[in-house]
């Protein structure tokens, strides 16, 4: 194999401590360069998704990173993806925030306003405390934006799921 191939990377399953380590240390091996990443516990549960860039293999690394749920607790699955450079948005970045009462469809009703006005979510993490859901999301939106418009959408949305909204442009910090 020539040339520069990107991987994307999962891996998945009950936590403990060294997940993060074993995984790059095998990868690092291979001489892969991590150029994306993104890990969180999703209720006790180990979830880390990788984009790394080297000359190797997609069997090769699967190979490498087996050890790591050879007893059953981590799922890692690994595949070759094309290489996308999006360029800087032509918009501009948003940062929204659902906090209230746990009820389905919290997601899919404010992702529906976002993609409505043609935004995209770049970034989005939901927590659950005990009866309190809270949803905080990163967005692009175009330029061209009725701003005010999908505030208010998104206020009707949230009157309707009995939960608060609030809709603020990031600032550099944000991201």
């Amino acid at each position: 194999m020539s040339g520069v191939t990107l991987h994307a990377i999962t891996v998945l399953g009950h936590d403990r401590p060294g997940i993060i380590a074993e995984t790059t240390e095998q990868l690092a091996a291979l001489g892969l360069n991590l150029e994306d990443s993104s890990m969180t516990l999703l209720r006790g549960h180990f979830a880390m998704t990788l984009i790394c860039a080297g000359d190797t293999t997609v069997a090769a690394v699967e190979q490498a990173l087996a050890p790591l749920a050879a007893d059953g607790t981590l799922t890692v699955t690994v595949r070759e993806v094309p290489e996308e450079r999006p360029g800087r948005p032509a918009g501009s970045a948003w940062v929204l925030t659902v906090h209230g009462g746990d009820r389905a469809g919290i997601v899919s009703t404010v992702a529906h306003e976002i993609a409505a006005v043609g935004g995209n979510i770049t970034d989005l993490t939901t927590r659950l405390a005990g009866d309190l859901y809270l949803l905080v999301a990163e967005l692009d939106l175009p330029a061209d934006t009725d701003v005010s418009g999908l505030e208010d959408a998104l206020r009707d949305a949230a009157q309707r799921l009995g939960v608060g909204v609030t809709l603020r442009e990031a600032e550099a910090d944000d991201l």
